[in-house]
């Protein structure tokens, strides 16, 4: 006799028990321990990030093909990796989390399928990628399919850059060839829990007798200060996740759309404090950030890299509720001078910036690119080249304020009228020029200088006459490479002004495939 088909309800209640273990991950005791270290589980930075009963699981269920190692009879809820969609503020997202708790969140086959299908249907969708990493590496009993995993990851990180935007979170360790899936993406977020390297510090002991430990060699303040690979640090899990949230903020779901306008309350008006932190001798320093601060709304200003290259500035704020990115010659860290880093950390902000339709507004104070030995063998000819490359290949609207100083090569590669800017405005302080008034003056008044009964009076009288005639905002005005030299409290007005004309912009480049930037 056949036996009776099992009642809905009771294949309801054997669903919901399944999904229950499944969504324990490794079991209470290890969440416990995740806890103890200060770490949040996978399932609860996804609630965090996520709004509230927005998120929707997909391949709960998956399971490894694995049978070597015993791998057949281990249990691996999701197979170490949560994946799936919902939304942030109301806007949808694709997202991956790795779950510690099963087996060191350690990625093969299976793992990294399902974090490619999360990438891919983000690409089909067009929305933002966030990807929560904490895992102990690749799944090594699953050996070259643990590897064919990453490449994979990899190839798609590849696919989504510069069509939706990607976001890591780094909350645990991220080890080998893990590392180039963040490394591909726009933005880095590292918690102070996490580490990042390629070889650990028991490999290099081996391999160059170097001792270090793992805060000194991949922690989140290295690669913040030294290396440059993170974009934000986060105390803690939380913390990381209202950085992501705050940078979603700012950003269009994908390439195809325009940047969110948000009501922020901020009125657009003379400001008659601006002005005074910018000091008109041009050896002083100032705080550049006070500056970006007076201008975006309500002074919010989300800063990138700040600890990295701190002698240029960039991040997002908002102007009248539009997002723009900002770039600025930070003139108290080495006067502001482009060098290797600088230029690296600014050229791919601003390339993110032209992807997504952010406009960028630029603040310039810079006397010129870095000079010195290391420099100059450390490539800041091709590095330097990045910014110049950057700036000319946007098609965002581009606006910039001269601040001060505007020198040589490094005024050009500031977004100058030659390089695309739509709006360049000039402060009362600016002296745009090939160089100083003290250098040039050394060079064509030489002969006066050396044949005068007082040389040093000399040399004054003709650094004075350089500066009046050559190092002010004037001459570029009258050349055309400055549209205005403004009153300072003008400047959030005319940069909101600019933005509102330059809302639906177009600018059609040549055919190619891409171009070929600096490397």
């Amino acid at each position: 006799m056949a036996k009776a088909p099992v009642p809905m309800d009771q294949l309801v209640e054997r669903l919901k028990a399944a999904r229950a273990k499944q969504r324990l991950g490794g079991g209470e005791k290890r969440i416990e321990k995740q806890h103890a270290q200060g770490k949040m589980t996978a399932r609860e930075r996804i609630s965090g990030l996520l709004d509230d009963g927005s998120f929707q699981e997909m391949s709960l269920f998956r399971k490894n093909r694995t049978v070597l190692f015993g791998m057949d009879k281990a249990e691996m809820p999701a197979d170490g990796v949560v994946t799936g969609t919902g939304t942030v503020a109301g806007r949808p997202v694709h997202l991956a989390s790795q779950d510690f708790t099963v087996m060191g969140g350690s990625a093969g086959e299976i793992h990294n399928t399902k974090v490619v299908e999360m990438m891919e249907g983000a690409l089909s969708a067009g929305t933002p990628f966030i990807f929560i990493n904490d895992s102990g590496g690749a799944r090594i009993q699953e050996g070259i399919d643990s590897l064919s995993g990453y490449g994979k990851v990899f190839y798609a990180n590849v696919l989504l850059s510069g069509v939706v935007p990607q976001i890591s979170i780094i909350a645990g360790p991220c080890a080998g060839g893990a590392v180039y899936s963040p490394a591909l993406t726009d933005w880095v977020i590292q918690t102070r829990k996490a580490h990042m390297f390629i070889t650990g510090p028991q490999v290099i002991k081996q391999v160059t007798g170097e001792d270090v430990t793992q805060d000194v060699l991949g922690g989140a303040d290295t690669h913040q200060a030294i290396s440059g690979v993170n974009h934000f640090v986060a105390d803690t899990d939380e913390q990381a996740i209202l950085i992501a949230q705050k940078l979603l903020s700012f950003f269009p779901q994908n390439n195809d759309e325009m940047p969110p306008i948000v009501d922020t309350g901020a009125p657009v008006e003379y400001d008659p404090d601006i002005a005074s932190i910018v000091p008109v001798d041009s050896k002083q320093g100032y705080d550049v950030k006070d500056v970006i601060r007076r201008v975006v709304d309500n002074g919010d200003f989300l800063e990138a890299q700040a600890g990295y290259a701190r002698n240029i500035v960039v991040g997002f704020g908002r102007v009248n509720g539009r997002s723009v990115g900002v770039v600025a010659n930070q003139c108290s860290v080495m006067a502001g001078v482009l060098d290797i880093n600088s230029s690296d950390k600014g050229a791919r902000f601003i390339r993110f910036c032209n992807a997504f339709n952010i406009p960028i507004v630029t603040f310039v104070d810079v006397p010129g690119y870095m000079p010195g030995v290391a420099q100059e063998h450390g490539g800041i000819i091709r590095h330097g080249a990045k910014m110049l490359f950057a700036y000319s290949a946007c098609t965002v609207p581009l606006i910039t304020i001269v601040l001060r100083k505007a020198y040589g090569g490094s005024y050009l590669a500031m977004s100058s009228r030659d390089l695309g800017a739509d709006k360049v405005f000039a402060w009362p302080t600016a002296e745009v020029a090939v160089m100083g008034a003290e250098g040039a003056a050394a060079i064509v008044f030489k002969k006066e200088i050396d044949a005068a009964d007082d040389p040093v009076a000399k040399r004054e009288e003709m650094i004075d006459n350089y500066q009046e005639a050559f190092n002010t905002p004037f001459v570029a005005a009258s050349r055309g490479l400055v549209d205005d030299i403004i009153d300072p409290g003008e400047t959030r007005i005319k940069i909101a002004n600019a933005l509102e004309l330059l809302d639906h912009k177009r600018k059609t480049r040549p055919a190619k495939k891409h171009g070929l930037m600096p490397v």
